[in-house]
Formats: C-alpha cells, sequence, structure tokens
C-alpha cells in the first residue's frame, strides 16, 4: 500500500486537452491543478463502492463477493467470497452503533441484503432467489432507507416491472447478531452455528391501471370523471390515435374511444419521503427519528407521481395515498435532503417543483432550451435552519438539470419570486467533453463535481460559472470507465473516493501499481478549495413540523400567512408595477406605430 499526501500544483504540465478545458488561472496565468493520492490497491474486479453515512466504513463490490474497508486507514477488515458471483451495485448505512446494513445487486441481477458486525459479515436475506430459471425475476434497483430500517427494489420478470417494499425486522436481527455473536466466543461451542435470520416482510406495488372494461370516449368527456384517481390515469394514454403503449388496448377508429386493459410500463423510479406533516402517514410518530413514511414512485411514460405510505400490511395491495399530477410526461425526478421538495423534469422543457409542506406546486418553469431533460437534482438543498424547513414560505431552492445534449442549467425558485435560470455550460462540440457525472458536494458551498468522458474531473462554481480547480491522477494512471466511474463522497471525511485503472501504454509499473487503485482528495487538505467549505447541520434538526390533525394543519397555514404577509404584499406590488410599465412601454409602441 503506498500512502501520498494531496497536492496542489501550479507548474506541473497537464495534458494539452486538460490545459484547454480549464478555464481557471492563477495570478500568474497558469492553471491550477489538483492531484489525486494513491491510497491503496483495490481487489481485482472492483466494479462499485459506496461510503457509510458517518464517514467509518467503505464497501466495496467485485468479482469475488464484497469488502468492508475502514475509510480512514483505508485496509481491509472483512469479507463475503464466493467465486463467480460478481457485485455490480452495493450500498451501505448505518443501522445501530457498530453495525451496518449493505445492500448488492449481481450481475446477475440478484440481491442480497447482509449485516456487518466486529469484522464479520452475515447474508440475512437473498431477496429474488431463484426458484426457477426460466421465471427468475431480474432485480434492476436495489435501494436501503437512512437508517436500515425499508428497502425498495424494481424487480422484472417476463416483460413485466414492478416495484418491492421490504420492511426489514431491523430490531429482531439485532437481537438475532448479539445471540450469534455470544456463540461464537463460547469457547465450548465447535464451529460455526448456523442461525436463521428473521424473514422480511414484503408488499408489492403494481403499475397503475383501469378497471377492465373501461371504455374512455374523447379527452373533453374524461375532465367531467368524477374520480380523481381515474382522471389522473387518464391522463398518461396518449389521444393521438393510439394509446400509450401498444399493449395497452385498441383504439375503436370509428368513435375514437379507447377500450383499456392493463398499462406495460418499462421502468419505475422511487424516492423515500421523511414526514413532513400534511398529508396520510406523515402524523403518526415515528420511533426511529430520520426513518421515511413514505415511497414516491412514477413509472415511464407516466405523467403522475404515486405516493405510498410505508406503513401498509404486506398481505394488502398498497394503492396511492397523495397523486402529484403533472401536464407533460415525466422525464426525471429528485428530492431535496429534507425531501419537503420533489421535482420533477417534464417533456417540453418543463420544471416543476411540488412542496409536500403546502401541497402544492413551489414553481413551474419552462426552460428556454429546445433539449431533453435526462436529469434532475438539488443543489445546497438543505434548509439553513429548521425554521427554514417548517415555514410555509420557503427560501429560494436551486436546481440542476442536465440536457441529454450535454447543456447544464441552474435554476433558482422561491415561493413568490420570479425564477432565475442560467445555462452552466455549453453544448460540446466533441463527445469526449461530454459530461457523463454531475454530483453536488454538500460541504462545499456552491460547487459541483463533474467528470466527462475524456476522464476529466472538475471542480465548478456554479455561481459565478467558473472552474475552480480540475483533479488528476498519476501520470500512470487514468479513471477508470469515465461514462461511468466508480467513485462515492463521504461528506463526514470530506473525501472523494475514485477508482484508477493503469494505462496501457505505461509499461513500467510494478506489479501492485498494474492493477486497479483507489485514488483519494481530502478537500479540506487544499487551500484552493478550503475556502469553500461550510459546515452542514444535523440531519436531525432538519426535519419538518408534524400535525397530528387537519385543525393543527390549518392553524399551521394560518400562521405561516400571517408571518408572510410582509412579503406577499411587496411581491404583489413588484408585480403590479411590472405590469404597469409593460402596458406602459405597449402604449407607447402602438403610439408609435400609429403615428408612423
Amino acid at each position: 500500500m503506498k500512502t501520498r499526501m494531496s497536492r496542489c500544483s501550479t507548474k506541473s504540465t497537464p495534458e494539452p486537452e486538460v490545459l484547454g478545458a480549464c478555464k481557471t488561472e492563477t495570478p500568474r496565468g497558469e492553471t491550477l491543478t489538483l492531484q489525486l493520492s494513491v491510497s491503496a490497491q483495490l481487489p481485482q474486479g472492483t466494479n462499485c463502492l459506496a461510503c457509510s453515512e458517518d464517514g467509518m466504513y467503505l464497501s466495496l463490490g467485485h468479482s469475488r463477493g464484497l469488502s468492508v474497508w475502514c475509510a480512514s486507514s483505508l485496509s481491509c477488515v472483512a469479507e463475503w467470497l464466493q467465486d463467480t458471483l460478481e457485485i455490480t451495485n452495493i450500498q451501505m448505512c448505518r443501522m445501530a452503533e457498530a453495525v451496518y446494513l449493505l445492500s448488492t445487486v449481481d450481475d446477475m441481477g440478484v440481491a442480497r441484503v447482509f449485516i456487518y458486525h466486529s469484522e464479520r459479515i452475515h447474508l440475512l436475506s437473498v431477496i429474488n432467489v431463484m426458484e426457477n430459471v426460466n421465471k427468475r425475476s431480474i432485480c434492476l434497483a436495489f435501494e436501503l432507507s437512512e437508517g436500515g430500517l425499508y428497502g425498495v427494489a424494481s424487480l422484472k420478470c417476463s416483460g413485466d416491472v414492478w416495484l418491492e417494499i421490504y420492511h426489514f425486522p431491523t430490531q429482531a436481527w439485532l437481537k438475532e447478531l448479539e445471540k450469534e455473536s455470544s456463540n461464537n466466543q463460547d469457547q465450548n461451542l465447535s464451529g460455526n452455528v448456523d442461525l436463521k435470520w428473521s424473514p422480511v416482510e414484503v408488499s408489492k406495488i403494481k403499475p397503475p391501471k383501469t378497471p377492465a372494461g373501461l371504455t374512455l370516449q374523447s379527452p373533453d368527456k374524461v375532465l367531467n370523471k368524477t374520480d380523481f384517481y381515474m382522471h389522473c390515469l387518464s391522463l398518461d394514454i396518449e389521444t393521438e390515435g393510439r394509446p400509450f403503449s401498444e399493449q395497452s388496448g385498441k383504439t375503436n377508429a370509428a368513435n375514437g374511444s379507447y377500450s383499456l386493459t392493463e398499462f406495460f410500463y418499462r421502468h419505475c423510479t422511487h424516492h423515500f419521503l421523511l414526514p413532513c406533516g400534511q398529508f396520510p402517514g406523515d402524523n403518526k410518530t415515528n420511533s426511529n427519528r430520520g426513518s421515511p413514511v413514505a415511497v414516491c414512485v412514477w413509472w415511464s411514460g407516466s405523467h403522475n407521481l404515486l405516493q405510498y405510505s410505508l406503513k401498509n400490511k404486506p398481505d394488502v395491495e398498497p394503492i396511492p395515498d397523495m397523486i402529484w399530477p403533472n401536464a407533460q410526461e415525466i422525464l426525471c425526478s429528485a428530492v431535496s435532503t429534507c425531501t419537503r421538495f420533489i421535482a420533477v423534469g417534464l417533456k417540453g422543457a418543463m420544471l416543476c417543483v411540488w412542496d409536500r409542506q403546502s401541497g402544492a406546486p413551489l414553481a413551474v418553469v419552462v426552460v428556454s432550451a429546445a433539449d431533453v431533460f435526462s436529469k434532475v437534482q438539488f443543489l445546497d438543498d438543505g434548509p439553513e435552519s429548521a425554521d427554514d424547513c417548517q415555514s410555509l414560505t420557503a427560501a429560494e431552492v436551486s436546481l440542476l438539470l442536465v440536457c441529454k445534449s450535454g447543456i447544464i442549467h441552474r435554476v433558482s425558485v422561491g415561493r413568490g419570486k420570479q425564477p432565475f435560470t442560467v445555462q452552466l455550460t455549453e453544448r460540446p462540440k466533441d463527445n469526449r467533453d461530454l459530461i457523463t457525472v454531475t454530483a453536488s458536494v454538500p460541504f462545499l458551498q456552491g460547487l459541483l463535481l463533474m467528470v466527462q468522458r475524456n476522464g476529466k474531473i472538475v471542480l465548478q462554481d456554479v455561481t459565478c460559472q467558473t472552474n475552480v480547480c480540475f483533479l488528476i491522477p498519476t501520470a500512470s494512471h487514468l479513471i477508470t470507465t469515465p461514462c461511468s466511474p466508480v467513485y462515492t463522497l463521504s461528506t463526514k471525511q470530506q473525501t472523494l473516493f475514485i477508482q484508477g485503472d493503469p494505462k496501457p501504454s505505461c509499461s513500467s509499473l510494478s506489479e501492485g501499481e498494474s492493477q486497479s487503485q483507489l485514488f483519494t482528495f481530502h478537500f479540506g487538505d487544499s487551500d484552493i478549495v478550503k475556502k469553500f467549505i461550510i459546515s452542514l447541520p444535523d440531519s436531525s434538526q432538519l426535519q419538518t413540523v408534524s400535525c397530528v390533525n387537519l385543525e393543527e394543519s390549518c392553524n399551521l397555514y394560518l400562521e405561516q400567512r400571517a408571518l408572510s404577509v410582509d412579503e406577499r404584499h411587496k411581491s404583489v406590488t413588484d408585480t403590479w408595477k411590472r405590469l404597469q410599465e409593460t402596458a406602459l412601454a405597449l402604449q407607447q409602441e402602438c403610439s408609435r406605430s400609429a403615428a408612423s
């Protein structure tokens, strides 16, 4: 294992294309570069990397299983190995003191749940057991909630896609883990004792469907339906002569009506939601502080966000507690750190930000770009204080919109405020310059970490639209698969961990250096980046207020309205002033036109 200190270099001569990409210059006109540190040699075939929320451990998925490393010493503390098992996705969360839950997905689409404690890894459950190879389900995505109380997996089998919600018996697992540890310490027992872990409770969410035999006439008659849920689902039907999917029904050409059967969706996207105090499931006291109470789901081709409570019984098919309808088809989505705000990127270059506290859109913005959104994410989305998160008059929220063409926009919105949009990047002339990763760094004020297809790593200041610096590996290595780099950010340690591979052209490497390396960069060690570091509030302070009944919710709303009367009055005055100025300008233009 080799260790080097991160260093700042203003006199080194990087590759020409790297110099051309960086616009930030020192007073002497020299480009700033920050070199990544070679910290450790990675296991062969490392595919994924994750860091625990407390910054204590790293988890690695590779071609023989998974490993857990100490994040400070970068030494392996535990392994779970199995030949021919290749882990392609991994996540790690802290379940209790010194106890961590891990979720994995392998290259065959099998999802598993592990627990790590006292330098040992135990397999708790295989999510989708392959009982029949011909009818096996494939896991497309698997995510753990913070604290490890819930898990959500997207599964596919024979063309059908559905979502499964898992309620993990964390208290039972902790007791069983304690029993297992005591058995291992008992010298009278010979060999390991097989322990049967408590089963996981599962509830399934299927794509929404309309009742069999229901016939919808023309779109204007759909608007007369009294069932709001059915009305929102009807918006997901294409009205240009055919249904949304060719498998969803047949079009009656005579009268233009649709005979609807079950919809066929290709994939779904989900987000965990914390208590927000206004909707079903939010008003119940949660014994696990910071644990989610609902999950928000949308299916490809849909206009609607569907909110499901996590308190549903496993044997009852969940139904949505809340529907967030949108005017256009959803392309991408994101939630803020406190999950009060939900942003959806829609067709037609439209962005909608929903406020769960008020139950209404915070803003609807049409971005002036003839492009298609591929990603939306929040920037600096944490409220400055708990009062900001509880207030119905929310402070300004900033978002990042990534387009398929490579153009990136920053959008700032707020209640009663004019939306502000600025374009951060131009459409790249070369496909190698296309940005593949855009990650906000929570502990760096206004900075964005970007990875390009050519392997360049840039820290950009989104406020002044300049590159602060770029990070480069050693001369003998390249960033692994820049289109999908293997990396993770540790907020607690303020460190970037990223995988690098040796250059094919470099033949003078030792045996250890010829394998994949783990590169690190400690942001606090650089004077260039240190000035951007901010202290983050405790996540427990970001919990929104919870109302136990409708009366308290109304009282909160009226209280916030009273507190915001001056701000709303100023907003109305400014709007009226702008209208008068616009009307006057139009009158003057008409007078000049008439005179000419």
